[in-house]
């Protein structure tokens, strides 16, 4: 049994065999999952586990070199995309920040390796996270 980290056998492997410029995403409930994609369902209620939890253990086992936004994220959901940033800007190495429509952002998930639904019920709560390399 692991002792700390993420407890979930699904994130944990999807994350294990990750390589560089591979693609995970974190969502709210609403975000729609491509059949072609890994669906890892977290959510228990609405709002458990948040957004902000799952990225941010997400992210602490993760080298990360760029994350994935909707546009919309700055104007409808600006408490959220303030975290995210300042998630980013802790990250112990460089990661750029990209911008893209909502639906270009959903149409991407259909190349990730996952996505892992949260309980999340504020608007475009959504990134894709790109894997840096870990040399």
């Amino acid at each position: 049994m692991k002792r700390n980290g993420i407890l979930n056998a699904d994130i944990s492997r999807v994350l294990s065999y990750m390589g560089h410029t591979d693609t995970l995403a974190v969502g709210d409930c609403g975000l729609p999952i491509p059949e072609e994609t890994e669906r890892i369902d977290l959510a228990l209620k609405l709002g458990v586990p948040s957004f902000m939890e799952v990225l941010e253990e997400v992210a602490k086992e993760m080298k990360i070199e760029k994350v994935v936004l909707a546009e919309e994220i700055r104007e409808k959901n600006p408490k959220i995309h303030e975290e995210i940033l300042e998630l980013v800007n802790k990250m112990d190495t460089e990661c750029s920040v990209e911008y893209v429509s909502h639906t270009k952002l959903k149409a991407q998930t259909k190349t990730c390796k996952a996505v892992i639904r949260t309980g999340e019920t504020t608007p475009y709560a959504n990134i894709i996270l790109q894997s840096a390399c870990l040399f």
